[in-house]
């Protein structure tokens, strides 16, 4: 009786003890019952897709980021190409005496000097850069020429001593085909003692009591130069008068050609111009003659080819391939042959002058900018200032 009363007792829980937690052996079972931690339910398919929609929100934003800082930098580029195209504002402080208080000076060629001191014109164009300010041309037209009107091989080998000063007017670049492909830069040169009465015709047709015009009288000229049918008949009207008497057009290839690629454009250029004279006979043995001058071989990158018209509207072709006398070539330039017929020379002229579809537009526009700096003066003074210019 008494081991068993203290059995009782033993077994009974002792007031405020800890009592311990069940031990879990390696054999005893998982329990039912909660343990109160924390369980986590992991869903594959959910967190497989929460990643495939990052990704593709992240490729999104890449994406977007980089079409929107291509545009930025395009929109940039052009805007900033536009402001550098645009000419420079002139000070409006500036006494009304000063050339450069007019805002048409703007559009003035720069002028700037080579290593050697000579006066030249940048073109804009990395291949071709400069055009000189002035060339010196011989007469081609006399005493080259025989009755035939064409050239000889032992005359096409003379050059005159005798030479006639040229002062560039405006150039451009010439492109083909809606790509702009580069072909040529040409430039239009007027012999310098022939640029007054260029002059005077082209004030009298303003203002008929002028030797100079006002800029709203040269704006009503810039305009009519630049009008297709207007300035078609004002410098067909000129150059049928022979005014100006003597004058060329100086072709310089940006990329290697040939003769018989020049001959096709400028055949089509003077058939496009001639008009009602293409029906004649005399005009299509003078067609003929000119096809002749181009039966040559190539013209290679910066290689020069002169177009000159003389006070009868002869016209000389000219070349210079760069030879020299070491290389067995004759150097300079050399006489390619001579058409009589005027309205050959005419044609061609227009070509870059005047008309709804012209060989280069910004040529045409540059030697429009070019007549302005020529009216804005009084006749007769820039002939003495680009020779005043020559001697200093």
């Amino acid at each position: 009786m008494f081991r068993q009363s203290a059995l009782r007792q033993a077994s009974r829980p002792i007031p405020g003890a800890i009592r311990a937690a069940p031990r879990r052996t390696f054999l005893s079972g998982r329990s039912s019952k909660q343990t109160g931690r924390a369980v986590e339910n992991l869903n594959i398919r959910r967190l497989s897709q929460q990643s495939q929609d990052y990704q593709r929100n992240r490729r999104t934003f890449l994406i977007c980021g980089t079409l929107a800082g291509g545009v930025s930098f395009i929109y940039t580029a052009y805007r900033l190409k536009q402001e550098l195209s645009k000419p420079a504002k002139l000070d409006s402080s500036l006494p009304s005496t000063d050339p450069l208080s007019d805002a048409q000076a703007a559009e003035r060629k720069v002028i700037v000097h080579d290593e050697d001191g000579r006066e030249i014109v940048p073109t804009g164009n990395s291949t071709v850069p400069t055009f000189p300010r002035t060339i010196d041309l011989p007469a081609y037209t006399s005493p080259l020429a025989d009755n035939s009107g064409t050239t000889t091989p032992e005359t096409s080998s003379l050059v005159p001593t005798a030479t006639t000063e040229y002062t560039l007017v405006g150039l451009g670049l010439r492109t083909v085909s809606f790509l702009g492909i580069q072909v040529y830069v040409v430039g239009y040169y007027v012999a310098t003692s022939d640029i007054a009465a260029l002059q005077n015709a082209l004030t009298k047709k303003v203002n008929p009591i002028a030797t100079t015009l006002v800029p709203g009288e040269r704006d009503e000229l810039r305009t009519a130069l630049l009008d297709p049918t207007e300035g078609e008949q004002t410098w067909n009207g000129l150059l049928a008068a022979g005014i100006p008497a003597r004058s060329a057009f100086r072709v310089v290839p940006v990329r290697d050609t040939d003769f018989h690629h020049l001959r096709d454009g400028f055949v089509r250029a003077i058939q496009a111009k001639a008009g009602s004279d293409q029906g004649s006979d005399d005009f299509g043995e003078a067609m003929r003659q000119f096809r002749a001058l181009f039966n040559r071989g190539s013209v290679p990158k910066r290689k020069e080819l002169l177009l000159v018209r003389d006070e009868k509207g002869r016209l000389a072709v000219a070349y210079d391939d760069g030879g020299s006398k070491k290389e067995g070539r004759p150097a300079g330039r050399q006489l390619v042959g001579i058409v009589d017929d005027e309205r050959v020379s005419r044609a061609l002229w227009l070509n870059y002058l005047a008309g709804k579809k012209v060989a280069s537009e910004p040529a045409r526009k540059s030697i429009v900018e070019g007549i302005m700096e020529f009216v804005e003066r009084p006749v007769g003074t820039v002939a003495t200032q680009v020779v005043a210019a020559t001697f200093v």
